[in-house]
């Protein structure tokens, strides 16, 4: 967590915060994101009763953020959700989380926005540092071994078929104990990245670990910069998903994830961009029929 917080990132900063928390932080934690434009007027006492604790907890969480009095994390919050507005206006159908009552418009609407929101954000929260370390890990590399569980398993599938086509060798792997093998006979010019959203994923935290015991280079692509996942990696790429309670871990997660894959995977392609050039146009002919060299 940075020590001086952006004004720009509150909410994306207490999102990656979360998984980690003590249950009382949590609960503040929680409180906020629901309503921030409410708890941004609020005193410290309301926000405690809120997240069902003291005050005490108020001031811990605000100083891991970052700030050293309450009235400064109020104002963050004021600036974000009024730049939101501003970015969002005349938008009202879009705003808040998928209800019962919406029509399949507001729904499309409110899809649209969260997803919008996800791509911005973590395009605002990626470090850049760390993905041109990713780019060069991955460039170098005589394999790369990707893995994912569920949603997290799509986005790793449509690296390693990005890479293929430019003539990487990558592969990714359908189970876990198939990638816990593949992991442990990598060697230090290889690397291997794994996908979580939630960094909690144990097939994928192993998966990281046992790379990491053969010498590769690890890579976690993930929503918390301080989950197990991240700690088990080499270069952490964070994500800043906005999700839906109805569809958790997998609407704002996958867009956001794949997001940052294509960032790597560009970033790939340019650092040998003639042999990728030519690799694209060779693969894009197979796919259309035409003979090999026309």
């Amino acid at each position: 967590m940075p020590t001086t917080p952006s004004a720009r990132r509150i909410l994306v900063d207490i999102r990656a915060a979360l998984p980690a928390l003590p249950p009382s932080e949590q609960r503040v934690a929680r409180a906020i994101l629901a309503d921030p434009v409410g708890v941004a007027g609020w005193s410290m006492h309301r926000l405690a009763a809120e997240g069902e604790t003291s005050t005490t907890t108020v001031v811990r969480f605000y100083r891991r953020l970052g700030y050293r009095r309450h009235q400064e994390l109020r104002l963050d919050l004021t600036r974000e959700v009024t730049r939101e507005t501003f970015a969002h206006a005349g938008d009202a159908a879009a705003s808040g989380d998928i209800d019962r009552d919406d029509s399949l418009s507001d729904i499309v609407a409110k899809v649209a926005r969260k997803e919008a929101l996800s791509i911005s954000d973590t395009a605002e929260a990626l470090d850049l540092d760390a993905l041109a370390r990713a780019v060069a890990a991955v460039a170098a590399a005589r394999r790369v071994d990707l893995f994912g569980v569920g949603a997290s398993a799509f986005v790793g599938l449509d690296l390693q078929q990005k890479l293929v086509r430019i003539g990487r060798t990558a592969l990714t792997w359908a189970d876990p104990h198939s990638a816990w093998t593949s992991a442990v006979v990598l060697d230090a010019d290889c690397v291997a990245v794994g996908v979580s959203h939630t960094g909690a994923t144990a097939g994928t935290v192993r998966f990281l670990t046992l790379a990491a015991r053969a010498g590769a280079t690890t890579i976690a692509i993930s929503n918390h910069a301080d989950a197990p996942v991240a700690r088990a990696a080499d270069i952490v790429l964070t994500t800043a998903a906005r999700e839906s309670r109805l569809r958790p871990g997998a609407l704002g997660s996958r867009i956001a994830q794949l997001m940052v894959a294509d960032c790597l995977f560009t970033g790939v392609a340019q650092a040998s961009y003639d042999r990728s050039i030519t690799a694209l146009g060779q693969t894009y002919a197979a796919v259309r029929g035409e003979p090999a060299g026309a």
